[in-house]
């Protein structure tokens, strides 16, 4: 499983991190949600869950549960500030469509069901 994060969002979750010394990482995957299926969701890791999938990037370790990580592989995760929003930006190889919105995404595999 592949989950990287740009030099932005390694920043920013080394500052969540810093500021709550008791999260083992940061956990990264998916909820159902908005109109088109699946939305991202990003938190602190507090425990490591059965079945999550575990992987480190300069320090900072990044927990997928199982039913995400199909959905997740290959993503990059970015950081972005734009005025005074701020706010995570996913490029994710699994995505095959959007929300006119932006707050949820389709795979293939959703549009085979």
């Amino acid at each position: 499983m592949a989950i990287a994060l740009a030099p932005a969002a390694l920043e920013r979750a080394r500052r969540f991190l810093a500021a709550s010394p008791g999260a083992l990482g940061i956990r990264f995957g998916v909820t159902k949600t908005g109109c088109s299926g699946w939305g991202y969701v990003v938190d602190l890791a507090h425990d490591e869950q059965p079945g999550d999938s575990v992987t480190e990037q300069d320090g900072v370790r990044i927990y997928v549960d199982a039913k995400s990580r199909p959905i997740v592989d290959g993503t990059e995760i970015d950081f972005a500030q734009k005025g005074l929003n701020q706010e995570f930006v996913f490029r994710n190889p699994n995505a095959a469509a959007e929300c006119g919105c932006g707050e949820s995404f389709t795979t293939d595999a959703d549009k085979a069901v």
